[in-house]
């Protein structure tokens, strides 16, 4: 016996009534979200709450957004990915834009300047590898990939148009494009 999936477009995510759970939108089919540990929400938690105290200690218009955005992918596919982000770094001014409609940033509307993905059992392959580069593609300057089951924080800087990551452990600082002046070390982030 085959099981056929329905596969929704753009428009019936937006409209999907799925208040039982969270999904993403891959390839037209919805992926629901799985919680990930305690730990796993401190670590989204404590990264929103440091990007924002940030943002405003050197007077940016930013906001942090934990799980709050989405971002259509421009997957080669012909259906549409709706990915959401651990955590997204935005202007406040794109922030007030998505106020008033459902909050997914379009492929013809300015990228983030951030993204994490806080990596869990079940999201390893899908952060590391299929994210990196729709993020890449999206032009989103730069993506953090944590990941609290190695003990390391992966920055990736986008550089004419692909990522160059840098790896930090342990006390080693971490180094942003987006937040230069942030003073904080691998095993920091990694706590939660």
């Amino acid at each position: 016996m085959t099981t056929t999936t329905q596969r929704l477009t753009l428009d019936e995510y937006l409209a999907y009534d799925g208040s039982d759970r969270r999904y993403e939108l891959v390839n037209g089919e919805l992926l629901p979200l799985s919680l990930g540990t305690g730990r796993h929400g401190a670590i989204i938690k404590r990264l929103e709450k440091i990007f924002d105290a940030e943002a405003e200690r050197v007077q940016n218009a930013w906001t942090a957004l934990a799980g709050t955005v989405g971002l259509q992918s421009p997957r080669s596919d012909r259906w549409d990915t709706v990915r959401i982000p651990d955590v997204s770094v935005l202007t406040l001014e794109q922030w007030e834009v998505l106020q008033e409609r459902e909050a997914v940033i379009r492929l013809n509307e300015p990228p983030p300047l951030l993204v994490v993905e806080v990596v869990s059992e079940s999201t390893k392959s899908t952060d590391y590898r299929a994210k990196r580069a729709e993020y890449s593609v999206l032009d989103i300057p730069e993506y953090w990939i944590v990941d609290p089951l190695v003990g390391k924080v992966t920055i990736c800087m986008l550089v004419e148009g692909w990522y160059e990551a840098t790896e930090y452990q342990d006390q080693t600082v971490v180094q942003s494009s987006i937040f230069p002046e942030l003073a904080l070390a691998a095993e920091t982030i990694l706590q939660g």
